[in-house]
């Protein structure tokens, strides 16, 4: 029976929040950032198991309690990109999960990520040849810088989406796309891309925002303060 596990990369630095600490470890409501998202993938009833992927030298992992129980595996296998971060950890996870599962992978700095937004994930693309992810169309007008920080051409908007997590495929397909696409993409997608499929878009929430400068925590914290989570 195919599965589906999740898989977090954890081992970045975050340095655009100018914090002194990893981005996934800044504070939120008394908790870790990256506590958020693991509680939500952890006590999803279709998610059979939870891999971070931490850097082999975090000092942060140990100071909290993560509350993930048998569920939650912590791989410290960490590289200096997001892919090869993903890389590794889907090595180590290696002779646990089967070709044909389906492995999510999800932002560590996406704190607001629900349990609806995985389940319409997981029903998009549980058939699919090919997988895809969550994302939103673009709805702000778009503009190309030039020199000088001046409009060089505003961008058609129309059949843009802005990526999101998670990002689900296979593991051998996302293992394969992986191996051939180095450290050079961005997203597990662009790796996918690559091997000449398309993944599926599907509709995701602007609330399943990602932390990436510091008013973004903020903004986070309010919207999990509504949903009643911190």
């Amino acid at each position: 029976m195919t599965r589906y596990h999740a898989l977090v990369p954890a081992a970045g630095a975050g340095t655009r929040m100018g914090a002194a600490r990893p981005k996934q470890y800044l504070e939120l409501a008394g908790r870790p950032l990256l506590w958020y998202a693991l509680h939500t993938l952890c006590r999803h009833p279709r998610i059979a198991r939870v891999y971070v992927v931490l850097a082999p030298d975090d000092a942060w992992w140990g100071r909290y309690d993560w509350d993930g129980g048998d569920k939650l595996m912590v791989l410290s296998c960490g590289g200096a990109t997001r892919a090869d971060s993903v890389r590794a950890g889907l090595a180590a996870m290696a002779g646990e999960v089967a070709g044909q599962d389906w492995v999510l992978v999800h932002d560590a700095a996406r704190p607001c990520l629900t349990a609806a937004l995985i389940d319409r994930l997981i029903e998009a693309l549980r058939e699919d040849p090919v997988g895809g992810l969550l994302a939103v169309p673009l709805a702000d007008t778009v503009k190309r810088a030039g020199a000088d920080a001046r409009i060089a051409a505003t961008v058609d908007r129309s059949g843009l989406w802005a990526a999101q997590t998670p990002q689900m495929f296979r593991y051998g397909l996302l293992t394969a796309a992986l191996a051939q696409a180095g450290g050079a993409v961005t997203d597990e997608a662009s790796a996918v891309e690559a091997l000449g499929h398309a993944p599926r878009l599907v509709e995701g929430a602007r609330s399943n925002l990602k932390v990436t400068f510091p008013e973004d925590l903020e903004l986070a914290g309010c919207l999990l303060g509504v949903r009643g989570e911190v």
